[in-house]
Order: C-alpha cells, then sequence, then structure tokens
C-alpha cells in the first residue's frame, strides 16, 4: 500500500470531503478519478493538494481521530458530544455534527463558520434542544456557587437527574468526586469531560435496556 493512502483517507475526512466531492479532487489534481488508478506520485500530489486546502497531519483527538478545524468547532463539538452523553444524539461522529450545522446554517462545513453569526445559530439551536431534550438549565437561575456556573455541571447534574428518580445534590456532589478524583468545586473542564463520559454511558445503556 502506497504511504500516501493514510494520509489521503485522514485529509478527506478532516476536511470533511467525500463521494464525488473526493473524485472530482482526484480529477483535477492527477486527470483520474480513482486512488488505486494513481501512480504513488500522483497520490502524494493529493497529499499536497489536501494540504493547501488545510489539512493538517497531525491535528488529532486522544483517540485518534482527526480534529475538526474551524473558528468555532471546538464549542460545537463539545456540545454535541454533550448531547451524546445526554443520550439526545445517536451518533457522535463529525458526520451527524455537520449535518446538524448544515441544517442550521446552510454552511457545508464548520471551518466555514467565519462570522459569528452563522455560528451562533448552530451553537443557540444545539443549546435549545439540549435543554429541551436534556433537561440541561443553561441559565445561573439556580446557581449558588461559582462551580455551578460551569457547563460541565450543568450537563452532569441533568444526567444525574435522568439516572435518578429523586436526585440530590449532596449524593451527585460525592458520585462527581468519585468519578473525577477531586472535589465539585476543583473540577477543571478535563474533569467534567471525564465525569459527563462516564456518567454518558450509564445513560446511553439506561435508554437502551429501556428501549430493548
Amino acid at each position: 500500500m502506497s504511504s500516501s493512502l493514510p494520509a489521503i483517507h485522514v485529509g478527506l475526512k478532516q476536511l470533511g470531503i467525500e463521494g464525488d466531492d473526493a473524485r472530482d479532487l482526484y480529477e483535477r489534481v492527477t486527470g483520474r478519478r480513482s486512488l488505486r488508478d494513481m501512480s504513488p506520485k500522483q497520490q502524494e500530489a493529493v497529499v499536497e493538494e489536501l494540504r493547501r486546502l488545510g489539512f493538517k497531519a497531525g491535528r488529532r483527538r486522544p483517540d485518534g481521530r482527526p480534529k475538526l478545524t474551524g473558528r468555532f468547532s471546538a464549542k460545537l463539538q463539545a456540545l454535541w458530544i454533550a448531547a451524546h452523553n445526554l443520550g439526545i444524539v445517536e451518533k457522535r461522529d463529525d458526520a451527524a455534527l455537520l449535518a446538524f450545522v448544515k441544517r442550521q446554517t446552510g454552511i457545508d462545513h464548520v471551518r466555514f463558520l467565519k462570522f459569528p453569526d452563522d455560528a451562533r445559530k448552530a451553537v443557540e439551536a444545539l443549546k435549545a434542544w439540549i435543554a429541551r431534550e436534556g433537561g440541561v438549565d443553561w441559565s445561573n437561575a439556580e446557581v449558588v456557587s461559582e462551580y455551578d456556573r460551569a457547563d460541565g455541571y450543568k450537563i452532569a447534574w441533568a444526567q444525574w437527574r435522568k439516572l435518578n428518580p429523586r436526585p440530590s445534590r449532596s449524593v451527585f456532589h460525592l458520585a462527581v468526586q468519585d468519578m473525577s478524583g477531586v472535589l465539585v468545586e476543583r473540577c477543571t473542564m478535563k474533569d467534567w469531560i471525564t465525569v459527563m463520559n462516564a456518567l454518558g454511558r450509564r445513560v446511553r445503556e439506561t435508554k437502551r435496556k429501556a428501549g430493548a
């Protein structure tokens, strides 16, 4: 296998290029519409074109998947994963997120969200969906301490309520400490991600059993 092929596949996924768009790119660069019909030199030319379009080798998540690029991608990805951990969306992959963004803004990829007004449409629509279906209260109406203001706290508390018919804040705080290894008031965003992912597995399992 050509050493360029893995880079091409990663680059296409990172840039959100697939199907006929990918084949059109191949043809424009090499005159061929299939990677199998290209020489190693032609495949390397495709890699170079992907780099010119913004492909950054090495931009990967801890789980090995390439990161989305764009000014607002991190915020949208975090909200999408929160929706997944609340059992609202089944697929946490980028393709599902990009489809959602396009429905809200008409823009094909988060890397093309250049203006705050466009990004706000997708962010606010996603937050409204999470509030409506996931029970997350984004306001600070019930905030009594500074740590309550963290989005991670609000999302994890909504997860906890889904899992417990009679949720208790004090029991929730003890559970957070057990999952994160630190007191609630000392939780960082990284700690909240650990908690949300752990609770998310329970939420999805509970939902799966209820639907079985």
